[in-house]
């Protein structure tokens, strides 16, 4: 009779089988990735592997994926190398992937064109975005190697060119996997001066993996922030690095970004000598033509002809003077006429008009006696003529 065992001695019974097996160790394959999930709080990714027939299940551990250059997603066509193993808790085996390359395109290729698709689709390459550079900079930040050819070819170029201009020199790791943060850091340095014009960042040619830290996508957001216009001069006039697409300028090569950063003063002084030119003659053409008109006009006005005008404007002159005149002694005399009616009127309504008509005005205590009702038996009253007054005493009182 068989001995019996248990499930968990049954699945490491066979998880040494696998693991033993030299075919199954070391294992290159290749399929469709479906169901990916990138658990970010351990940094291992799981994932199914898949053709047209059958799955695999996969586990990638975070030490491997971390080196894995490009983006992962369902759909994407891979190979991978790892070894099988079984996983005894559910008693399923599994791929363990050490290392993960795309079909049909390089690791770094496929990067750069999943970040330059990312970035154009969320408008960081728009042309309006785009700053231009200043004409006359006064200060110039260089964010690039301080050993290489870049540098020197930028410096020799800027200060022959334009000498008054400060270059400001951040040296910086170009190559490698920590020259982007550096240049990150870098940035983050730069953006705090003050009264920075333009900034170069970039290195000579290289190789495809030597540049690949140009393609990095934290660098390129950081350069997009930048609150001063960024020139990008990377390797040769035929390299191209999602750097190149985000800055407001791509330079050919660094001597290039030297070029477009800062003006040639010999161009202008030669220029400013030609406006010279043109200023002087412009201003002896204008002043010989107003010099001609002022003569044609002379000779055209003579003295009569002054006088003539003089004299017409003088009559105009009198004639305003004489309406102005008229209009003001007729608005006197028909105010006086209506003062002298309003006079008259005034003194025909007099009291002592009346009296010197042979009436009288009878008066008790100073206030005028308008009714014999306002009268008492005894009253003492004043009689006022229009030639005196008689004062008497009221003895006796007929009504009508």
């Amino acid at each position: 009779m068989l001995n019996t065992i248990t499930v968990s001695q049954l699945n490491a019974y066979v998880k040494s089988l696998i693991e033993n097996d030299p075919h199954l160790t070391f294992v290159n394959v290749s399929g469709e990735i479906s169901n990916f999930k990138n658990h970010f709080s351990s940094g291992h990714w799981y994932f199914t592997l898949k053709d047209k027939n059958a799955s695999l299940r996969c586990v990638m551990f975070r030490s491997a994926a971390s080196r894995v250059k490009f983006e992962v997603e369902d759909g994407l066509a891979v190979t991978l190398k790892g070894r099988v193993s079984l996983y005894e808790k559910d008693g399923q085996y599994q791929f363990y992937a050490e290392e993960m390359h795309p079909i049909g395109e390089g690791d770094l290729a496929l990067q750069f064109k999943q970040v330059k698709e990312k970035l154009e689709a969320e408008g960081l390459f728009d042309a309006q975005s785009k700053r231009p550079l200043a004409k006359y900079p006064k200060r110039i930040a260089v964010i690039t190697s301080d050993t290489g050819a870049a540098v020197k070819d930028i410096l020799n170029i800027t200060s022959s060119r334009f000498p008054n201009c400060e270059i400001v020199m951040c040296p910086v790791l170009v190559q490698g996997d920590m020259a982007a943060q550096d240049m990150i850091k870098t940035l983050d340095r730069v953006y705090a001066l003050d009264n920075i014009d333009t900034i170069i960042i970039g290195r000579g040619g290289g190789s495809a993996e030597d540049l690949h830290c140009f393609n990095d996508e934290a660098l390129a957001r950081k350069i997009y922030e930048s609150p001063f216009p960024v020139i990008s001069a990377v390797g040769h006039e035929t390299d191209f690095t999602i750097c190149d697409f985000v800055a407001d300028i791509r330079a050919s090569t660094p001597s290039h970004a030297a070029e477009l950063a800062v003006p040639d003063i010999r161009e202008l002084k030669s220029r400013i000598s030609g406006y010279e030119d043109l200023l002087n003659s412009r201003m002896l053409f204008k002043y010989n033509l107003y010099d001609m008109q002022l003569k044609s006009l002379q000779n055209r006005v003579s003295v009569t002809n002054f006088e003539r005008v003089y004299q017409k404007k003088q009559l105009d002159i009198d004639k305003i003077t004489t309406k102005i005149s008229d209009t003001v002694n007729k608005k006197l005399q028909d105010e006086i006429s209506a003062t002298s009616n309003l006079i008259a009127r005034i003194d025909a309504l007099s009291p002592l008009k009346v009296m010197s008509r042979g009436f009288s005005v009878v008066t008790k205590n100073d206030s005028f006696v308008a009714s014999v009702n306002k009268l008492n038996v005894g009253d003492n009253v004043v009689i006022k003529f229009n030639d005196g007054k008689v004062k008497g005493n009221v003895t006796d009182i007929l009504k009508k």
